[in-house]
């Protein structure tokens, strides 16, 4: 059975709307993993920065044998 002019017409309509939905949605995806992006990426560089701040505080600090208990 052929589809007339006009249910051919409304086809293509509807996939053109679904067509641009989704186009709609991927971009805004997009720019959700954009901002997830720029979030993991300063948290890595603020754990890099605290793991070098721990190592140089025990670094400064003297050996276990030669630390003086708190109570003294």
């Amino acid at each position: 059975m052929a589809e007339t002019p006009e249910e051919l017409a409304r086809r293509l309509e509807d996939l053109e709307v679904r067509y641009v939905f989704q186009e709609d949605q991927i971009r805004q995806l997009d720019e959700v993993i954009q901002e997830q992006a720029a979030c993991i990426s300063n948290l890595q560089r603020e754990i890099q920065a605290l793991r070098e701040q721990y190592k140089q505080e025990s670094d400064d600090q003297a050996p276990m044998e030669e630390q003086v208990p708190p109570h003294y």
